[in-house]
């Protein structure tokens, strides 16, 4: 199952980038961004085992 988890996460995450990267618009990249960190934080707090970056990443 963690191996299924780790395909689709990296799937989902070539997508992201080709769909970032598709956009124009600053303001669209920005909502894809928040939308990507909200996803991130909704998949942490469902894993309590897992652990949680100290601060954004840069």
């Amino acid at each position: 199952m963690q191996d299924e988890d780790i395909a689709l996460n990296s799937v989902l995450g070539l997508e992201l980038n080709r769909v970032f990267f598709a956009v124009r618009e600053t303001a669209n990249k920005q909502k894809i961004i928040e939308f990507a960190r909200e996803m991130l934080q909704s998949e942490r707090a469902k894993r309590p085992d897992s652990a949680a970056p100290d601060g954004p990443a840069s």
